[in-house]
């Protein structure tokens, strides 16, 4: 019988502490890329957000428009303990194929090899609806297979490209130079505009 990671599966997962992609922080990668922006009223979502450690960097960096999803309310509930003036309607507990509206930013942060992959092709598809014309999704991918059943689930750039190419222009798809260590050499950052 096919697992389903639905909601439960998730919530099961943090309240066992079964979280060894969590890295406790924000990584180098996204926090080279915040660093750079200037326009502190982007709407950014984070799908798939998990403790959000990117989100908490973003908002007390002075972005005040940024929204973290999860199906989990763990992880969420985690985060809000953490940055208590974080806006609670920011919070969304909420499946990412069910979101609505229009963002600038779409941060990708190990939530797409934690779908299903035969769900990758629909999130590319969600993505490219939930931004804005010219819209950005950015982020890291894992450019590696993995040894054990997962999630997360691994892959390569040639079959991400596919998933990609018909919503999004490609400014930037490539193996991460400054990836944390347990990740060097085994991560793709993605910088894609919507067309």
């Amino acid at each position: 019988m096919k697992q389903e990671f639905n909601a439960a599966y998730w919530q099961q997962r943090y309240q066992n502490n079964q979280t060894g992609w969590d890295t406790q922080g924000i990584t180098t990668p996204l926090r080279t890329y915040f660093d750079q922006l200037t326009y502190k009223t982007l709407r950014i979502l984070i799908p798939g957000c998990g403790n959000a450690y990117e989100a908490e960097y973003l908002f007390t960096s002075g972005f005040t428009n940024v929204f973290v999803a999860d199906v989990a309310p763990a992880p969420l509930e985690n985060f809000a303990n953490r940055v208590q003036n974080f806006p609670k309607e920011q919070l969304l507990l909420q499946n990412f194929f069910d979101l609505q509206g229009q963002y600038d930013l779409i941060v990708e942060q190990t939530f797409f090899c934690a779908i299903s992959p035969d769900l990758r092709a629909a999130y590319a598809r969600k993505c490219a609806e939930l931004l804005v014309p010219g819209g950005k999704l950015v982020g890291l991918l894992f450019d590696t297979g993995f040894t054990h059943e997962g999630p997360p689930f691994g892959g390569s750039a040639e079959e991400y490209r596919q998933y990609f190419e018909p919503y999004f222009h490609f400014r930037h798809f490539g193996k991460a130079y400054n990836s944390i260590p347990p990740r060097q050499g085994r991560e793709l950052f993605i910088n894609l505009q919507k067309k």
